[in-house]
């Protein structure tokens, strides 16, 4: 392949439910951009039979290795199919509705970097929704998150450390961390992962201009999976001031006790 960026040790794991579409808008971005890995797994949590058609014309078309479920599951369990079947070291871990941006090629060999020179760093962040609030600069863009389970005063912002959101890490990450919590909403199982993160004392790396390698879309016809309640989405003034004190006294409690 002319102009290749072969990702040796690393694979490509993508999460994927009912979004047959998008899941081939982001093989087909990697594609283009000719990026090249070891291993390409789709894990699927039970879709409906018109994208699991779609899913067998994916699978040949980009020679991805499909991981069915006859039912959904949720994200705790598709995520752990996944990382099951993951038999190189590094894993680059995508859900269907991202799109990698030009520059992420050159920060995807950073971080392949840092993890073979930082043993100690677990995972490497591409995207957030907000910045990280204590960073401590690194090179090439990136720094190092720090987390302080003793400043109970600052922001509950500080314990996003783990996100699903694009990111690269160890394979071995389940023995560190544990597995992730299945039987509950996806938000849950997030949360509880974040909390294992922190309580292991995980370390990250995280990208600053944390929208500069991915684009997030949900379409119209391929609306975002997750859902939602009022209490996490209001944008009102009294909701958000609700919001903010309840996940400051949850977030170190839980951490604490």
């Amino acid at each position: 392949m002319q102009n290749c960026h072969y990702f040796n040790g690393l694979t490509l794991l993508v999460t994927h439910y009912n979004r047959s579409e998008s899941l081939r808008r982001l093989l087909k971005s990697f594609k283009d951009g000719n990026y090249a890995f070891e291993h390409i797994i789709v894990s699927d949590d039970g879709s409906q039979p018109e994208h699991i058609e779609q899913l067998t014309e994916i699978q040949k078309e980009f020679g991805v290795q499909l991981l069915q479920s006859a039912q959904n599951r949720g994200l705790g369990n598709n995520i752990n199919k996944g990382q099951d079947a993951v038999r190189t070291p590094f894993t680059l871990y995508v859900q269907e509705d991202f799109i990698p941006k030009e520059l992420f090629f050159e920060k995807l060999q950073n971080a392949v970097l840092f993890l073979n020179e930082r043993p100690e760093i677990d995972i490497v962040r591409f995207y957030a929704y907000f910045k990280y609030p204590t960073l401590k600069p690194y090179k090439n863009g990136f720094s190092e998150m720090k987390f302080s389970s003793r400043n109970i005063l600052s922001g509950y912002k500080r314990f996003y450390m783990y996100s699903d959101h694009p990111h690269i890490r160890r394979s071995s990450f389940f023995d560190r961390f544990g597995r992730y919590t299945e039987g509950v909403k996806g938000d849950v199982t997030e949360y509880r992962m974040m909390m294992s993160f922190l309580k292991n004392k995980g370390r990250a790396l995280f990208y600053e201009d944390f929208k500069g390698l991915f684009d997030q879309v949900n379409s119209a016809q391929e609306p975002s999976t997750m859902k939602r309640n009022f209490w996490r989405e209001s944008n009102s003034l009294p909701v958000q001031i609700l919001r903010h004190l309840y996940r400051h006294v949850r977030f170190n409690f839980d951490l604490h006790f």
